[in-house]
């Protein structure tokens, strides 16, 4: 096939047109379109900040550095995803629902799936480190029926803001972790300790980079929960800490209003705190899968 004369013609004005034209016009396969369109927001990008030879090598170099910081460990590629806003835009896309229902946020990079089953009002604290909280929450349908049977998981980081596989030799296997099912009110509810705040990894070329740029890298404190139920959808979520003060600049874009909550001071039985909280689950809509 001889290329046009637009395909002869590269230029600042045409790139992105040219780009496209040596895509297959006509096809099934979704990925022509979607390379095109990355290519036409890249070129777009690239006209209006107008760089340098020097500063493009500087990217590519910052794109490399983001892959040699990647292996088995840590994933700095999701990091960037996470702190640019990218993968929380594709969960809102993707996880539509009622506004009385609970919204997901991202799982983050914590989770641990070989969290053992526990009796409802155990203690997650294997080490008792912290300022006592008592969860008490349950589990219902948009129409405020109880969800019974529903399975709960559970993990937040301890007083320090360190999750219990960031800290292998420091804290008990399991801390802070735990997986429950409601009752038959769909009820369920444990102790653990208040969680703090933290910093997102800034010791690789991501957190370096908007370190620099004055990008806030903090967390504020949470508590992860996936609650999942035969005929629901699964919730993947967090419940914050209303009175932490990075809840407006929550590093990957996870704070909802509807997620947060006042941890409530008690003194019975000595001073605790308390969160209660209700997770409302929606059915699938007709033909999506779960």
């Amino acid at each position: 096939m001889t290329p046009g004369p637009i395909a002869l013609n590269f230029s600042e004005a045409n790139s992105s047109e040219i780009f496209a034209q040596r895509l297959p016009q006509s096809t099934d396969d979704v990925l022509p379109q979607v390379l095109a369109t990355v290519v036409t927001h890249l070129h777009a990008a690239i006209r209006e900040l107008r760089p340098t030879q020097a500063d493009w090598r500087r990217v590519i170099e910052f794109l490399t550095d983001v892959g040699h910081a990647s292996d088995e460990r840590r994933q700095e590629w999701v990091l960037l995803s996470d702190l640019l806003g990218a993968s929380a835009l594709v969960e809102e896309i993707n996880s539509r629902r009622p506004k009385t229902a609970t919204p997901n946020t991202l799982r983050g990079p914590f989770f641990r799936a070989d969290v053992p089953q526990l009796a409802s009002g155990s203690d997650i604290s294997l080490d008792g480190i912290g300022e006592k909280l008592d969860v008490s929450a349950r589990v219902v349908d948009l129409d405020g029926g109880p969800v019974a049977g529903a399975e709960i998981t559970t993990w937040q980081a301890n007083a320090q803001g360190f999750y219990e596989n960031q800290q292998p030799d420091l804290q008990p296997e399991f801390n802070l972790r735990g997986l429950f099912r409601s009752g038959a009110d769909g009820r369920f509810h444990y102790r653990t300790i208040r969680p703090s705040g933290y910093g997102v990894p800034d010791d690789g070329p991501v957190g370096r980079l908007l370190g620099r740029a004055g990008y806030p890298l903090r967390r504020p404190a949470h508590l992860h929960f996936i609650v999942k139920a035969p005929g629901f959808e699964t919730i993947t979520t967090h419940v914050y800490d209303g009175s932490d003060p990075h809840l407006a600049e929550d590093a990957i874009f996870g704070v909802k209003p509807e997620l947060v909550r006042m941890f409530e001071r008690q003194e019975k039985g000595g001073p605790c705190w308390r969160l209660e909280f209700t997770f409302v689950m929606v059915r699938p809509k007709k033909g999506a899968g779960e």
